[in-house]
């Protein structure tokens, strides 16, 4: 039997979120590595640490937003997930170098180092956008019969985000922009995404 939870307006938003969300998650890990050279390099050790992070912040944002939608089924958990996440990056672009100089200081620039280092720029951040995805398949699951299709759709308008993400950001946004402004970009566009799902209608009972 379908049972509805959220209206039109805010099933488009959340779709036009998945791709957002999934774009600068990919965008902000290729950025991430713009961050950390200047202290560890761009060496295949800097990449594995931040593939790491990203992986280690995909599984945590998926079962802590698995768990917390079943709770409480709404667009404004996903939505004031997106708008701490945008918090975050806004103050990374003037906290990062202070951090990565103490964790150089302290740690040093070895595996150790770069691994506390990646998690320290992404992983909060990418944590709370991937709790978007099993989100938005509670919101949009209309019945058991559509669970497959809509987690299909979902992942993969995330996963063309990502690719989307990684490219745009690789090849358009990095030679023209520096790391501080597409930073403040990334921020300002996850806020945006909060207000859509904060002010679109309250869910459908």
């Amino acid at each position: 039997m379908a049972r509805p939870i959220i209206g039109r307006i805010t099933l488009i938003a959340v779709y036009v979120n998945s791709f957002v969300v999934g774009a600068v998650i990919m965008g902000f890990e290729m950025l991430g590595s713009r961050y950390l050279y200047p202290y560890f390099g761009g060496g295949i050790g800097t990449w594995a640490a931040l593939i790491s992070t990203v992986l280690c912040a995909l599984a945590l944002g998926y079962l802590v937003g698995g768990v917390v939608i079943d709770r409480y089924p709404s667009p404004r958990v996903v939505a004031w997930g997106t708008a701490s996440a945008a918090a975050y990056l806004a103050m990374v672009p003037s906290s990062s170098d202070p951090a990565l100089s103490l964790i150089v200081s302290v740690i040093g620039d070895g595996p150790v180092g770069t691994l506390i280092a990646s998690a320290a720029l992404l992983l909060l951040p990418l944590s709370l956008l991937s709790m978007f995805s099993p989100v938005a398949i509670r919101l949009l699951l209309r019945s058991t019969e559509q669970s497959g299709r809509v987690a299909g759709v979902v992942y993969g308008i995330s996963t063309v985000g990502s690719i989307f993400g990684t490219l745009f950001t690789t090849f358009e946004l990095i030679p023209t922009l520096g790391s501080r402004s597409i930073t403040y970009l990334y921020a300002g566009i996850l806020a945006a995404c909060g207000a859509s799902l904060l002010l679109s209608p309250k869910a459908m009972e």
